[in-house]
């Protein structure tokens, strides 16, 4: 069973458990009402209003009062350096079609229950996700830290490592010198034993 309602100058076509985006109705989350305009209701047999349907109804629950999304309004004149630039977003009303019943008394409802919309638990899921969002926040600083610690640890054991290294290489250098003086040294005395003995034997002729 369907119906052809009539609300804001429009005509939408409902079934029972549809939800409908009409035009902003004065009403509060959670109310429930019968739309007054019912144009039409089919099923097993068609009744046609003249312009509307006597003894039917469509019973309905609002479950949201938004805005539409933003649609850009731009003008321009071209040569005059004329532009105008603007957004809008029109209100709405989201309907849930709870039941629908034809002048017989035969009707169609609803299997669910109308998803009423509750600010309250929008305003805990975006604390929820801002928390969440600190929370990897405060994690990835954390884990950033931790890296550069890590980083700076293995900079002191290359720079330890790399001082090592000079120090071993100064040392070598300073044994590597102590031993060029002693050859040096030996050298000398054996040059000066060499000289002794040919100017003895130089002198004994």
């Amino acid at each position: 069973m369907y119906a052809i309602i009539k609300t804001g100058g429009k005509q939408y076509k409902v079934q029972a458990g549809d939800l409908l985006k009409v035009e902003h109705l004065g009403r509060e989350l959670g109310d429930e009402f019968e739309v007054p305009e019912v144009l039409a209701v089919c099923g097993d047999k068609n009744y046609i209003g003249e312009p509307i349907v006597k003894d039917a109804s469509v019973t309905v629950v609002v479950t949201n009062q938004s805005k539409a999304p933003k649609v850009i309004v731009f003008k321009k004149k071209r040569r005059q350096g004329y532009r105008r630039m603007q957004g809008h977003r029109q209100l709405y009303t989201e309907l849930f079609i709870k039941a629908i019943k034809d002048p017989d008394g035969t009707s169609a409802s609803a299997e669910k229950e109308a998803p009423v919309y509750d600010p309250m638990k929008k305003i805990e899921r975006l604390e929820k996700q801002e928390l969440e969002y600190q929370e990897a926040k405060m994690a990835g600083r954390e884990e950033a830290q931790a890296a550069k610690k890590k980083v700076a640890k293995k900079k002191a054991a290359k720079k330890k490592v790399a001082k090592k290294k000079v120090a071993k290489k100064k040392t070598t250098a300073k044994k590597t010198a102590a031993k060029k003086k002693a050859t040096k040294k030996v050298a000398k005395k054996t040059t000066k034993k060499v000289a002794k003995k040919t100017t003895k034997k130089k002198t004994s002729k």
